[in-house]
């Protein structure tokens, strides 16, 4: 490997958001689109 892949692969960028909170913004915006769909009917 070259020396520039050597250095990209060394430093790892930390995630944003971890899975759990990934997943619970998920949850939220699901229930939040059921509920809005049962308001409209």
């Amino acid at each position: 490997m070259s020396k520039g892949q050597n250095s990209k692969k060394n430093s790892k960028k930390e995630p944003a958001k971890t899975k759990k909170e990934k997943k619970a913004a998920k949850r939220e915006k699901k229930n939040e689109k059921a509920d809005k769909g049962l308001l409209n009917q």
